[in-house]
């Protein structure tokens, strides 16, 4: 049998996600033929695989740091929440309806066979598998009809190695907690303890992983630092959004974001934060859209009516205008292209409850969602500029309208996409990645007076994850690893 390592972790946010791309990375320069997997995601970044579906954006760059094409089996079962209580299912790479958490529930055991499956599939193509839980398996409320952490790591045997998270205190009763409410046989799934985000001496907590050892049993496999290089890999969730508002920057140009509820493929704007000449922030709500702003993105969404009606209820609709009364510029991506079109029709209830409502207003287009979903890679030219892009398209609905007639670039099979306003300074794409290309960035950044630095995005996720394999191979038991993993 393959071998095969699934890091759980004692909540969300302890750098599973992070653990893994490393763990990746680093078996993968030994020479290894190594896979990512997970085996239930919840998140609005997606990304499109090879193979035609969408994934966890966490597993793709996991792939990536395998040095792999990502697909569907590497996130078999997606979950993209719309809601405080639905979320449309993408089982495989393909969107299956929105369902709520009960329905959901139900339906958990066939998913699992699914996941399994899954698994199999990549570990007869692989040396080694490094699997990636969700949230905590101390979660015993939530343990029956499990999929994402020891439900998983039992149906396909697979040891568990789980992660604490010191940065947050409490690391010694949270690994003891772990211990202490698991049942005897989940708890045997979970062979050794790694500590993270770790700042500081190392030698100061030594007495503390000696202590967690002989309440647990578990073998201590090392503790990994506060890894700055992280900031620089896409994130999983929003939530790591929040932490990132306040000080602005001291670039040149200023780049602003609305930061709404349904925000989705929020690393199209990672490549901005990585600019010198770029002051890029995220505006949370109760906040107004700066009026020094010399460009305003709407971003993705999962639920754009929703988001719209957000837009309005925050004023930021208000602030849009004003921006660009003063001459500023507008983009908008995917959902945010929807947004500033005329209308926004969404009949049948894809993302959310039927309804439709007055757009934005700034491009002569309407959107009207429909329950075929695109997804595919894209690449071509920026219509202006000619500047080279790279990225994926992943949305439901029909965007039309005269606006049309002036796209905002062109694929390379012909197909014209996007629209633009007459005097240029309004744009809107289906595009995801518009950014991660150094010409297209270079040519968007020009036009409101920044320079761009000359790498892709992707060289630097690579150097990121270099960084990290190399910090990881110094501080934990990566021999001890190997074996428990099979190798």
């Amino acid at each position: 049998m393959t071998a095969a390592l699934m890091i759980q972790g004692c909540g969300s946010d302890v750098g599973k996600s992070t653990l893994v791309a490393g763990l990746c990375r680093l078996f993968a320069d030994r020479g290894l033929i190594v896979r990512p997997f997970k085996p239930q995601n919840m998140s609005n970044n997606a990304a499109v695989t090879a193979d035609g579906g969408e994934i966890g954006r966490a597993q793709a760059v996991q792939a990536q740091a395998c040095r792999t094409a990502p697909t569907v089996d590497m996130n078999p079962i997606l979950l993209k929440p719309q809601s405080d209580v639905g979320a449309q299912l993408v089982v495989r790479g393909s969107m299956e309806g929105s369902w709520t958490a009960r329905d959901f529930h139900a339906r958990k055991p066939a998913l699992l066979a699914v996941a399994v499956e899954s698994f199999r599939r990549l570990q007869a193509q692989a040396d080694l598998v490094i699997v990636e839980g969700a949230g905590s398996p101390a979660e015993t409320n939530l343990r029956a009809g499990d999929i994402a952490n020891m439900g998983f790591a039992r149906a396909a045997g697979v040891p568990v190695a789980l992660v604490g998270d010191i940065d947050r205190g409490h690391v010694i009763a949270a690994l003891a907690g772990a211990h202490l409410v698991l049942d005897a046989e989940d708890r045997a799934m979970i062979r050794g303890f790694i500590i993270n985000k770790f700042r500081g001496d190392p030698g100061l907590f030594q007495d503390g992983r000696r202590e967690i050892a002989r309440r647990t049993g578990w073998a201590d496999l090392g503790m990994a630092p506060w890894l700055a290089a992280a900031r620089r890999l896409p994130a999983e969730d929003a939530v790591v959004l929040q932490a990132q508002q306040g000080d602005g920057g001291a670039g040149r140009v200023k780049i602003v974001a609305p930061l709404w509820r349904g925000l989705s493929n929020f690393d199209d704007l990672d490549p901005l934060l990585a600019e010198p000449d770029v002051d890029f922030a995220f505006v949370p709500p109760g906040r107004p859209l700066p009026g020094d702003a010399d460009l305003v993105i709407l971003p993705g969404s999962k639920a754009t009516l929703s988001d719209l009606a957000m837009v309005r209820a925050e004023g930021w609709d208000v602030d849009l205008l004003a921006h660009v009364r003063r001459g500023g510029r507008v983009l908008g991506l995917c959902g945010g292209y929807q947004m500033l079109g005329r209308r926004v029709a969404d009949p049948d209830g894809i993302e959310g409850a039927p309804g439709e409502a007055a757009g934005l207003g700034l491009l002569d287009i309407e959107t009207v969602m429909t329950r075929t979903k695109t997804l595919e890679p894209a690449s071509g030219r920026l219509a202006a500029s000619g500047a080279a892009f790279s990225g994926y398209e992943m949305h439901v609905g029909r965007t039309t309208g005269p606006g049309t007639a002036r796209p905002y670039l062109m694929h390379d099979d012909g197909r014209p996409d996007g629209a633009v306003s007459p005097d240029g300074r309004i744009a809107g794409t289906y595009l995801h990645g518009l950014f991660e290309r150094a010409s297209a960035r270079s040519a968007i950044l020009s036009a409101i007076g920044a320079r761009s630095g000359p790498d892709d995005h992707a060289v630097r996720v690579d150097a990121a994850l270099d960084e990290i394999a190399a910090t990881l191979s110094d501080c934990l038991d990566i021999d001890a690893l190997a074996r428990i993993a099979g190798l």
